[in-house]
């Protein structure tokens, strides 16, 4: 059970995150996942990112590629698109994230599949449908962001900018990997393949339920700390860095906030006498909190909340995120070794089956590493590739 997609074939034309990430998971899960790129370049991350020591190799492509074997082929020719639909019929997935459009007039669409592979599953990550207003226009995890509102939630006005992680692309690549799984299932009791279809605005609006909720119930539009003030979360600067907290809705939670900082009177203060005085008297509580927790180091204040039971932990950087206790514990980092660039350190799948990750992971694959054993796999001669290679479509 550790690889549970053992024997399924995924054919991937991702790109960026949102495609990529779909053909990631299903290749912790231990699915077979052949990249198509194009030839001499690839996809764009493999140039993308802060170095360029390892070029065609960069650490975002590192992050969303392990697992995978890398086929060269060229889409902007015919003969290309005619292997690719020859390709289809061998495979379970195929997984794509192009603008609305784009599989169809190369020949590739759901139409030409489906005839050729009426078993395959076509899952398909637009920034919007073909259809609706916005078809035509570009999309990236900003705008996914954007118009669902999550930046609205995330950002202060006072001092507007974007922050953190994408989140519109992974969340979206997440709830497409659950259809294709769902996809996957079904088609083991019918026999028919399926098409799976998410945009990057109604993946995002999903991931966050409640806040539309509190809208269309409750009247609330959530500001970028609403969310906050209800479920009593802090961030606060201590003496050597950042500490999260949150003592939430539960009583003994709060009160053994009171105990951990020493200071009874806070809670007699009618400003702070119960959790709906405390949301709207959120900011009040921030200032009188602010120079408390700077007088002490973060180790100190987790120590005195953890002896108090209150939800709390350092805010971590990524370095020490990856030297957190908990995180080496957990073994979710391991160290690969591709032939041509050296060791990479990876990711293990977050899940665990019966206690076990995935087996036998292998690291990201150089730009068409694995071009003539897939052809190979699908019928094609060694005589036949070679042409191929000549004529440049693979």
């Amino acid at each position: 059970m550790s690889s549970p997609l053992k024997g399924v074939r995924v054919l991937e034309l991702g790109q960026f995150i949102a495609g990529p990430f779909v053909g990631l998971q299903l290749a912790d899960l231990g699915a077979d996942v052949v990249k198509v790129e194009r030839p001499g370049e690839g996809e764009p991350f493999r140039v993308f990112g802060l170095s360029t020591a390892s070029k065609g190799y960069s650490h975002n492509f590192c992050a969303f590629n392990r697992n995978k074997r890398s086929l060269t082929l060229n889409l902007a020719d015919e003969r290309g698109q005619d292997l690719f639909r020859r390709a289809a019929r061998h495979f379970d997935i195929v997984i794509e994230n192009f603008r609305p459009g784009v599989m169809k007039r190369l020949g590739i669409g759901w139409d030409a599949l489906h005839a050729a592979n009426p078993r395959l599953i076509l899952c398909s990550i637009t920034g919007f449908t073909e259809d609706g207003p916005y078809g035509a226009l570009p999309a990236y995890d900003a705008v996914g962001q954007a118009l669902s509102g999550i930046t609205h939630m995330f950002t202060d006005p006072a001092d507007p900018r974007m922050r953190g992680p994408t989140i519109s692309d992974q969340v979206s690549g997440m709830q497409a990997t659950s259809g294709v799984l769902a996809a996957l299932y079904e088609r083991e009791r019918t026999g028919k393949g399926a098409r799976v279809e998410i945009t990057l605005l109604e993946a995002s609006i999903y991931f966050t339920p409640d806040s539309f909720s509190a809208y269309t119930q409750g009247g609330v539009s959530l500001g970028s700390e609403t969310r906050a003030a209800y479920s009593l979360a802090f961030v606060l600067a201590c003496s050597d860095g950042l500490l999260a907290m949150q003592p939430s809705s539960v009583e003994k939670f709060w009160q053994g906030l009171l105990s951990a900082i020493e200071r009874p009177d806070i809670g007699t203060d009618p400003r702070f006498k119960d959790r709906p005085s405390r949301i709207k008297n959120f900011q009040a509580l921030i200032a009188i909190l602010r120079p408390i927790f700077a007088s002490r180091t973060r180790a100190e204040w987790t120590r005195r909340l953890t002896k108090h039971e209150v939800p709390a932990a350092q805010a971590n950087s990524i370095p020490e995120a990856v030297a957190d206790p908990e995180v080496r514990h957990l073994g979710l980092f391991h160290v690969l070794e591709h032939s041509r660039y050296g060791k990479v350190t990876a990711m293990r799948r977050a899940t665990r089956i019966d206690g076990s990750r995935e087996d036998a992971p292998v690291p990201p694959p150089a730009l068409g590493e694995h071009t003539d054993q897939v052809l190979g796999e699908i019928g094609l001669a060694a005589g036949e590739i070679a042409a191929l290679r000549a004529a440049g479509v693979v």
